[in-house]
């Protein structure tokens, strides 16, 4: 065991490496941890190859990046420039990072606290958990579902056959831009399939102007709204399949509805139906969580656990701090008067790194 750090930093996303830059500048002995063998694993699995990264800002705030080194371009750079720009950071500065690294536990009590991972055990005072929040949400399908894919490694797997992605939100579209525009590039005249359990999709406008330049290109994108995936089935072939079904519409009467169902190998569906927070890790290192009822969340919901945290992001144990996408899409936060109310919490790069830097400003201080 090394002698005992200001903070351990666990993950290498934008909030953790914005943190890196904050602690070396200040200077503060730190570690970042990283489970990934990259820099910024977490976007590298959850972004499609090529999806294009953007600065975005919410508009509820008025200040710019407060970490320019790790701001994304405003060129609409693909992610995999994204990455390079994170590693030029790290090398440029020589941030202390570990890959390949994986955190297991928590020990102690503020100050002296004990981050167990596969390598060992460092001593720290401070711990930020940066890591994310990539648990899929279950599918909530009779049968199985374990072939259907989260994301896309490579677009170019799914040319020639017709493709199903599910899911309302940004990834989906990033998803279906990406898919059709390899399959038009390749003159494949297969379709993708965007579904959509409500008949309103709810993307973000750099989002859409992709979208919109992808359908105006000529892409294949077949729009299904009200579609609900219902039954994982094994056909008469033994090919894993995901049957869905569409509401027409308004119902016939006497209680029926008219549906239309569809068949896809599960292999050529990918499922972008969000992620939850790790609420399990939370539990085994005894962090406060508030499960959600009507009466005290708008925003997620109703029986999921939201972890409580302070106007300065730290948990019920002091000296542990929750960034970025580990609390997203919102946490229980303590008001100055004590009053605890849901507060939310965008998924971008910007809400991680202004985080890192609310963080940062506590711990520079103390």
């Amino acid at each position: 065991m090394q002698k005992k750090l200001d903070l351990v930093i666990v993950g290498s996303g934008p909030g953790g490496i914005a943190a890196a830059l904050l602690a070396q500048k200040h200077k503060k002995n730190y570690i970042v941890l990283e489970k990934g063998s990259h820099v910024m694993q977490g976007i590298l699995e959850t972004y499609p190859r090529g999806k294009k990264v953007y600065p975005t800002i919410p508009k509820s705030c008025k200040d710019p990046f407060p970490v320019e080194e790790i701001k994304p371009q405003d060129t609409r750079a693909p992610v995999e420039e994204y990455i390079e720009q994170a590693n030029r950071v790290v090398d440029k500065n020589n941030l202390s990072l570990n890959l390949n690294e994986t955190f297991q536990a928590i020990s102690g009590r503020f100050p002296d606290y004990l981050v167990k991972t596969n390598k060992g055990t460092y001593s720290t005072e401070n711990i930020i958990l940066a890591f994310g929040s990539n648990i899929p949400n279950d599918l909530g399908i009779y049968g199985e579902a374990k072939t259907v894919a989260r994301n896309i490694e490579n677009p170019e797997d799914y040319i020639g056959v017709n493709v199903l992605v599910i899911g309302g939100g940004n990834a989906a579209a990033d998803v279906v831009s990406s898919l059709s525009k390899s399959k038009r590039e390749a003159s494949d005249a297969t379709s993708v399939y965007w579904a959509h359990i409500k008949e309103k999709f709810e993307i973000n406008t750099d989002t859409a102007r992709d979208l919109g330049e992808e359908v105006l290109l000529g892409g294949q994108i077949k729009i299904l709204q009200r579609a609900v995936p219902k039954i994982g089935e094994v056909d008469a072939e033994g090919i894993d399949r995901l049957y869905i079904h569409q509401t027409s519409g308004a119902p016939m009467g006497d209680d029926l509805y008219m549906y239309q169902g569809m068949s896809f190998p599960m292999k050529n569906v990918i499922a972008c139906i969000g992620t939850h927070g790790p609420s399990a890790i939370f539990d085994e290192l005894n962090l406060q969580q508030i499960t959600c009822t009507g009466a005290i969340c708008k925003i997620a919901k109703e029986g999921e656990r939201l972890l409580m945290l302070s106007r300065q992001l730290e948990t019920s144990s002091p000296g542990i701090f929750a960034i970025g996408g580990a609390i997203s899409p919102s946490f229980m936060m303590i008001q100055e008067d004590g009053v605890i109310r849901e507060t939310k919490h965008s998924n971008l790069i910007y809400t991680a790194v202004v985080d890192a830097v609310r963080v940062m400003e506590k711990l520079i201080q103390t």
